[in-house]
């Protein structure tokens, strides 16, 4: 069998001035990177600004687990089964990060049959996005520790600086480090870190800004410190929104790629969802709603974290309305759900999949609450039996949610059709005014929204506060966070901040640990549980099995 990177070197790639072609794109649109990728550019977005919006497909999961779900693989797929079916759609999905690459995923552009292409420098450093965000991200980082050497007019208070330095590489040792060491020419002496770059402001600016003056204004508006007498310092003060913008000129234009099946993709932006708010950039799948009949985009993790914060941030922010969620499961990760350990999830376990799919239950009422249609797609593995199946066809009729097996990764597109056709007849029956709304209003505290997610989207009791969550809480009022969005960051393994407790826990509190304002990106980030901004390696890194050969051919990316 072969493996991802093998079927992707054997596939037959479209000049992606073709696929752009195929899309009505003008030659002066396209500013090709190579022969298979290319940036879209100002003219495009301008030209298409008032053209009607298609539909906009969801594409969520259940609670990932090491299984596996397949919610990439699963998007990619159903784009390629709209062509089948005879409709024009357009992926809008995320970036890679070379952590996850290099760490546990070892690539994150789909599976199988169903991948977007060119997987190698999708997975590598593609068009040289999250560099410059980097960049940006570590100027600012630089013109402040500069500013407070060169005499700190401002007074900074060096114990109160949130800005942290970012690299796009899983890295523990820089979690928590001593900058300005050596002397007065170094600098002054303070506590700082590295963050992972897609869990930056400066990531989360990107994919929610809808144009490179945008942009620049969101930089400035970025709290990066607090002044001796508790004034709050932002990245205008210290005149660092312009050059910033520089760097990003590039990187806010949104990036176009294809599928196997040679289905446009448009990939822009990377946050996760469990340390940011998880969805590709706003001007990506704004450009193709224009573009298509179908904008099918996804959100990371499983829909507690990346659709939860889709809906209610990404849509509450840019005025989007979904017509349909998809919510990807698989018999394995609901048996695990279950009880079932990784090593014996190919034997057939009827009991524990009964067990576990109150995970599945759990993340399609929660969908349901938004007010828009659902339709369940179960990534098919050869090793599902005729009875575990049977468990998915009779809880999904219960709940009265259409459902399909999805076999994209070993067919590609027609593994996906009746897929593809449940989400046409749902999106289809929702129309353009769907009921969506999200799951709490505006003009309520911080403490109300982060209640409202706690108990309505993870079935908790509660919330609580420690004494650091507090303190942050008052000091984001008094700067008007309370008229913001909240983004919670938890693990992605519970629907719970315990990444212990699967299936669907009862009886806990979600516990705050602190709080920051990122009001730039126009949300308020709530720290849950022990999650890292920076993650670490596993035992046996991804990196390992990743090589290359003298001619350049890429292997060990899965």
């Amino acid at each position: 069998m072969l493996s991802d990177i093998e079927l992707a070197q054997q596939a037959k790639l479209k000049p992606i001035a073709d696929i752009a072609r195929e899309l009505g794109i003008q030659e002066d649109e396209l500013e090709p990177y190579g022969r298979y990728k290319a940036k879209l550019n100002e003219r495009l977005i301008e030209r298409l600004q008032d053209r009607a919006d298609g539909k906009l497909v969801l594409v969520t999961a259940i609670n990932p687990t090491p299984a596996g779900e397949g919610k990439t693989t699963t998007t990619a797929g159903l784009g390629e089964a709209m062509a089948k079916i005879g409709k024009k759609a357009v992926l809008a999905l995320r970036e890679p990060s070379l952590g996850p690459v290099f760490g546990i995923k070892g690539g994150a552009a789909g599976g199988g049959y169903a991948q977007v292409l060119p997987m190698e420098d999708i997975n590598l450093h593609f068009t040289g996005d999250m560099h410059a965000i980097t960049a940006a991200n570590n100027l600012l980082c630089a013109l402040l520790d500069n500013h407070i050497q060169q005499g700190n007019a401002l007074g900074i208070d060096p114990r109160r600086v949130l800005v942290r330095r970012c690299m796009d590489m899983n890295d523990r040792a820089l979690r928590n480090v001593v900058v300005g060491l050596g002397g007065p020419l170094n600098g002054v002496p303070r506590e700082d870190g590295f963050v992972i770059t897609v869990a930056t402001e400066v990531m989360a600016i990107l994919c929610l800004a809808s144009d490179l003056e945008d942009l620049k204004q969101r930089f400035g508006r970025m709290l990066v410190a607090y002044t001796y007498d508790r004034k709050p310092v932002y990245a205008r003060d210290l005149k660092a929104e312009g050059a910033m913008a520089a760097l990003m000129r590039e990187a806010v234009l949104p990036n176009l790629v294809q599928t196997m099946e040679n289905t446009p993709v448009i990939m822009h932006g990377g946050p996760f969802a469990n340390i940011a708010h998880g969805c590709n950039s706003v001007r990506a799948t704004r450009l193709a709603l224009k573009l298509g009949d179908y904008c099918i985009t996804e959100a990371g993790f499983g829909s507690d974290l990346g659709a939860e914060k889709f809906l209610d941030i990404k849509c509450r922010l840019a005025g989007l309305k979904p017509s349909c969620v998809v919510v990807v499961a698989t018999v394995r990760a609901l048996k695990y759900n279950g009880g079932v350990s990784k090593a014996d999830l190919q034997e057939e376990n009827v009991p524990a999949l009964e067990k576990g799919i109150v995970n599945l239950q759990a993340h399609v009422e929660n969908m349901r609450k938004y007010g828009v249609p659902v339709v369940v797609a179960i990534n098919r593995f050869h090793t599902d039996t005729a009875a575990e199946l049977a468990v998915i066809d009779r809880c999904c009729e219960e709940m009265g949610v259409p459902y399909a097996l999805s076999e994209v990764f070993a067919k590609g597109g027609d593994g996906g059709m009746d897929l593809a056709r449940k989400v046409v007849a749902a999106a289809e029956q929702a129309g353009q005014s769907t009921g969506f709304s999200c799951l709490y209003p505006d003009d309520i505290p911080i403490e109300a929204k982060l209640e409202a997610i706690a108990k309505n989207i993870y079935g908790a009791d509660g919330v609580a506060y420690t004494a650091a969550a507090k303190r942050s809480l008052e000091n984001i009022r008094s700067l008007g966070g309370d008229a913001l969005p909240v983004c919670i960051a938890k693990t992605q393994y519970s629907l719970s901040d315990n990444a212990a407790l699967l299936g669907r826990p009862r009886g806990f509190e979600i516990t705050i640990r602190d709080l920051r304002l990122s009001s730039g990106a126009g949300f308020v980030v709530a720290y849950a549980g022990d999650i890292m901004t920076m993650p670490g390696l596993p035992s046996v890194p991804a990196a390992e099995k990743i090589d290359v050969d003298g001619k350049g051919a890429v292997s060990g990316l899965f």
